[in-house]
């Protein structure tokens, strides 16, 4: 079985723990007919069915769970040993792949980026913007990027960007000459409303806190989109209100054209962190960056 494809097993050993090709697909940046592709390589080779499909469900047959039981340790050897050769290096290779939110893919990491890709130019860095809670490391990824409410256990943690991080509530305007200035929360049930899908399908309910009084409130949309540029054009038009991070709204607060509502409501919160298993062997090119983080 000599000429079986690393890249095979990889494939599978992603997809039988994550039971579905479309979601290890779409973490890994690749299409699902590419992984589908791998399977049937392997099986042909192995000459044995690894994964029962059918059009709900993918679950590994007693072959394929043996095979992932011995398999996975055995990926984590050949990745340590292959990475060990970074030992000899004056600066590592490789790919860092990091899973992490909407939020960090367009506040935190670009000013992270250029400067530890410069400090080290022979590791690629590959980010998927995911909103979705995985488990970072049976997709494939080296770490992930979350807010505390959201890490794993058995993690390491390590802060990363701005240490506070708040919400706010915004609107034009235009908006609030024609409707007026909501003054507590709850008033925002009378109020048109630009909301935010997860990919998920889920839209979260807005979130209040003064003097330990916790409100929750799910405002009657007027637009529902899944693109914060979406939403904040929607909310400079007048079309409602928008609740989001400071940070993508931080220059049209400036400018003046979104006006910020319910202040003393929405109070911070603490930054994201980096996480990732607690592991005798750390690829290089994770330790280079957690280093670098920590150096920050």
């Amino acid at each position: 079985m000599s000429d079986v494809d690393l890249a095979d097993l990889e494939a599978f050993a992603a997809v039988a723990r994550a039971r579905s090709f479309r979601s290890v697909a779409r973490l890994r940046g690749v299409s699902a007919s590419t992984l589908s592709e791998a399977l049937r390589r392997l099986e042909t080779r192995l000459g044995v069915r690894l994964l029962n499909r059918t059009t709900r469900s993918v679950t590994p047959t007693e072959a394929g769970q043996r095979l992932l039981q011995r398999l996975g340790p055995a990926l984590s050897e050949v990745a340590a040993a292959l990475d060990a050769v970074n030992g000899f290096r004056d600066s590592p290779t490789g790919t860092l792949r990091l899973n992490v939110p909407t939020a960090v893919a367009r506040l935190v990491l670009p000013p992270i980026i250029g400067p530890f890709l410069a400090e080290h130019p022979g590791i690629v860095l590959e980010v998927i913007s995911d909103d979705s809670f995985v488990d970072v490391l049976a997709a494939g990824f080296d770490a992930g990027i979350r807010y505390d409410e959201r890490l794993e256990k058995d993690m390491i943690a390590v802060s990363i960007g701005p240490r506070v991080q708040r919400f706010v509530v915004a609107g034009s305007p235009a908006y609030f000459a024609a409707h007026g200035r909501p003054t507590h929360p709850k008033e925002l049930l009378n109020h048109a409303c630009i909301r935010h899908r997860f990919a998920s399908g889920v839209m979260h309910p807005w979130e209040f806190e003064r003097d330990g009084e916790v409100i929750k409130i799910t405002p009657t949309a007027r637009v529902i989109a899944n693109s914060i540029d979406l939403e904040v054009t929607a909310a400079i038009q007048g079309l409602g209100l928008i609740a989001t991070f400071e940070g993508f709204v931080e220059q049209e607060l400036k400018s003046g054209v979104l006006e910020p509502v319910l202040e003393d409501w929405l109070q911070p919160f603490s930054g994201p962190f980096l996480y990732y298993p607690s592991r005798r062997h750390m690829p290089a090119p994770l330790r280079a960056f957690v280093d670098f983080i920590k150096r920050r």
